[in-house]
């Protein structure tokens, strides 16, 4: 099964972005904007599940499968896809955070998909934190 791992140093506090990712129905305002376009709460599911509009017009439907204050990691898993656990973590990197996003996927083919949007969400996220008009478009 295929991983991508992926980190980003952002210049901001970890407490600051651990509380825009935790908010998990405002990726398209807190965390994200200019790659997510909207973020939805569906009502009425047995587990915590947001629908996310990506800006290209892809939607991805996400059950919240564990959301960990203390170690500051989000785990969710994409609806639909044969296998996807998606995981993000923030931590104190000194001066600023890193955040690592890791996604185990099948089919392996999933992969060429994943990779570029995951590395386009990490510099969006980076952008709108530094307020980089360049990244956060």
């Amino acid at each position: 099964m295929p991983t991508i791992h992926l980190e980003i140093i952002i210049d901001a506090a970890p407490t600051q972005v651990w509380d825009a990712v935790r908010d998990v129905g405002a990726l398209h305002a807190r965390l994200v904007p200019g790659f997510v376009a909207g973020t939805e709460m569906l009502a009425d599911m047995a587990t915590l599940t947001r629908r996310v509009t990506f800006v290209n017009g892809v939607t991805a439907d996400e059950k919240i499968v564990s959301l960990d204050d203390e170690r500051r990691r989000l785990v969710w898993s994409i609806v639909g896809v044969e296998h996807h656990n998606g995981a993000m973590q923030v931590f104190d990197a000194g001066d600023g955070t890193r955040v690592t996003w890791t996604a185990d996927l099948l089919p392996d083919a999933l992969v060429e998909r994943f990779a570029p949007m995951m590395a386009a969400g990490l510099a969006k996220m980076k952008g709108h934190f530094e307020g980089t008009p360049a990244l956060a478009g």
